[in-house]
């Protein structure tokens, strides 16, 4: 075996996991006589690393939902489940590795820690003390440590084994890409309200009545949270706060290149080696040889590559004063630049800004107010957490201090008022009746506190408080009912081989498609629908409110020209193999783990679980 048998990542890994899993259960004591929540065959699983993978987990799904999680959630969600069956693979593959004597070697081992930059001292070289303080530090003996490393290396090796070399057969791939390129050559037409050949109908009570009853679903409010806050923004103190001339005129100054800005140019520059070969390029568009873009392809350029963006004449240095004479759409030179003789290409004329402090003077009072604004909230929230410390409520704040009192009935979809704010939502969100009250702040700059009242359960609205909606619904659908009624012997004749021409129809779009293409304007189950179909075939679907009536012309091969498709080849065929490898290491432990045997400790489990309450 090679000497760099481990790689450093691993190792760093290694440490990584074992170092920054014990943030949080070195104080934790599961000391005692039991030493593993389980193992299979002859490989345990040590309780510590199931205590420290169960812990990274959850820190885990705790930074994803920006909120702290329980174990009980923990176990709702899974996450104590996966982390076992991990463990469970690992010990699995740990108990084969011994059994076939894998293993990295004692010389190689050294070799490896010796030259880990981690326990290397300021010389250079290996840190005895160094090494023995960093595995003190994870609680870790050099033995443990070691062994870990080796027990690692040597399931890294078996199931590399494993993985490695796996191809998907020609065949297989052969039937995927046929399937992903072949091509659809297709005709629809759209019928809408006023194609409808009919009159629409007109709902009576009863037929409110009877679709309201059916759609409940449709006109009932969501279980929402009614809640109580106190809000203050910077909005709601900006008329009392007060910008002295001296602070308006001094952002004006610091901000002078904003409000006055020169006349300006957007420009594109291509360089040439010397002033002939930029003589040359230029005849050519003159005669009309070439383009400009033809000069810029020509030299393996994008038109982003020569873009100089926005430039003042002061920029160009000498080119400056031709390049501003010239028009919109000129290309002017060879003209001097600071990389050589160029060609410029005026895409645009900025004309010069100037504002006054007059002109500038209104939105400098509101950003500075603003500003102050966000100011004089920040310096009052320690005053409201004492307040809600001492036991005010939220009523109390909006009487004492500058909050406002509002309540809401909040739900996911509730966009208004103080739910705009994403700082809000995420809060409402997390509210519980144990909550007590607390200051949050906004992104924007204000604060709030709240308290939830009441869960309020999911409520059927009566039909006199949605009759807009339900009869608006009501003769959406019925106007399908009578498209689809009108479109029906239109259908049969499309199938019977007549074109959507042929039966009074007009095209509204026709395309060869592919099961890779999207069409914005057409439903989500077009394209499933139309790789459904048999040639010659019709049908119809709804969307929308509309009817599009579907006529398939023609089934034909993949494109051989198709250049999407031999990328897409190489992508396939690497993430088939992927998941074959994968589906193949999943067999191989799901047999170790048949031939050797799980125990499960239930008892230890417990144990680690009690330190997470």
């Amino acid at each position: 075996m090679a000497k760099k048998g481990i790689t450093n990542a691993l190792v760093w890994g290694l440490m990584g996991l074992l170092i920054l899993g014990l943030g949080g259960f070195g104080v934790t004591n599961l000391s005692g006589s039991v030493r593993s929540v389980g193992s299979v065959g002859d490989s345990d699983i040590d309780v510590d690393e199931y205590a420290r993978a169960l812990q990274r987990e959850i820190r885990a799904v705790e930074a994803e939902r920006g909120q702290p999680v329980s174990l009980s959630e923990a176990r709702d969600m899974g996450v104590t489940d996966s982390v076992l069956a991990r463990l469970i693979a690992s010990a699995a593959f740990d108990h084969e590795a011994t059994q076939i004597g894998l293993s990295i070697g004692d010389e190689n081992l050294r070799d490896e820690i010796v030259n880990m930059q981690q326990f290397q001292g300021v010389d250079g070289k290996f840190d005895r003390e160094g090494y023995r303080y960093a595995l003190d530090q994870a609680g870790l003996s050099e033995t443990a440590f070691e062994e870990d490393i080796r027990a690692e290396t040597a399931r890294s090796f078996l199931q590399a084994s494993v993985m490695a070399g796996v191809t998907m057969p020609e065949g297989y791939m052969q039937t995927l890409l046929e399937y992903l390129g072949e091509q659809r050559s297709v005709a629809w037409s759209v019928l809408e309200r006023g194609d409808l050949q009919t009159g629409l109908p007109v709902p009576d009570e009863d037929d409110l009545q009877a679709y309201h009853s059916e759609n409940e679903d449709r006109f009932t409010i969501p279980e929402r949270k009614r809640i109580t806050y106190a809000l203050l923004t910077p909005d709601m103190l900006i008329d009392t706060v007060e910008v002295d001339e001296k602070a308006l005129r001094d952002a004006y100054e610091a901000r002078n290149a904003e409000f006055n800005q020169p006349e300006r140019r957007l420009v594109e520059r291509l360089v040439f080696g010397n002033e002939e070969a930029a003589r040359a390029a230029f005849e050519k568009i003159e005669s009309g040889e070439a383009t400009f873009e033809e000069l810029v392809a020509n030299r393996g350029l994008e038109l982003s590559d020569i873009d100089l963006g926005d430039v003042s004449k002061t920029d160009l240095g000498g080119a400056g004063e031709e390049v501003f004479a010239a028009s919109t759409g000129d290309v002017v030179g060879p003209l001097p630049s600071s990389v050589g003789p160029a060609l410029f290409r005026i895409n645009a004329v900025l004309s010069e800004q100037v504002a006054s402090f007059e002109e500038a003077e209104p939105d400098l009072r509101a950003e500075l107010a603003a500003d102050r604004a966000r100011r004089v909230i920040d310096s009052r929230i320690d005053a409201v957490d004492d307040l809600l410390a001492g036991g005010a409520t939220i009523e109390d704040l909006a009487d004492e201090t500058d909050l406002e009192l509002g309540q809401i009935d909040w739900h996911e979809g509730v966009s208004d008022g103080i739910a705009a704010y994403e700082s809000f939502r995420s809060a409402a969100n997390a509210l519980s009746e144990d909550d007590y009250p607390e200051v949050i702040q906004l992104d924007e700059g204000g604060i709030f506190a709240m308290r939830l009242d009441e869960v309020v359960p999911p409520e059927v609205q009566p039909l006199d408080e949605v009759r807009d909606a339900v009869t608006a619904a009501w003769e959406a659908d019925a106007l399908v009912t009578e498209l689809k009624a009108q479109a029906e012997p239109l259908v049969a004749e499309l199938s019977n081989g007549e074109s959507l021409e042929d039966v009074g129809l007009a095209v509204d779009g026709s395309e060869t498609m592919t099961r890779r293409d999207f069409r914005a304007e057409v439903p989500p189950a077009f394209i499933e629908t139309v790789f459904g179909m048999e040639e010659g075939g019709a049908t119809m679907i709804e969307g929308n409110g509309r009817i599009f009536v579907i006529k398939l012309n023609e089934i034909l091969p993949p494109d051989a020209e198709d250049g999407d498709l031999e990328e897409l080849q190489g992508a396939l065929q690497q993430r088939a193999a992927t998941s074959l490898s994968q589906d193949l290491f999943q067999l191989l432990a799901n047999d170790i783990r048949a031939r050797a045997g799980i125990n499960l400790d239930q008892a230890a489990l417990n144990a680690v679980h009690s330190n997470f309450r």
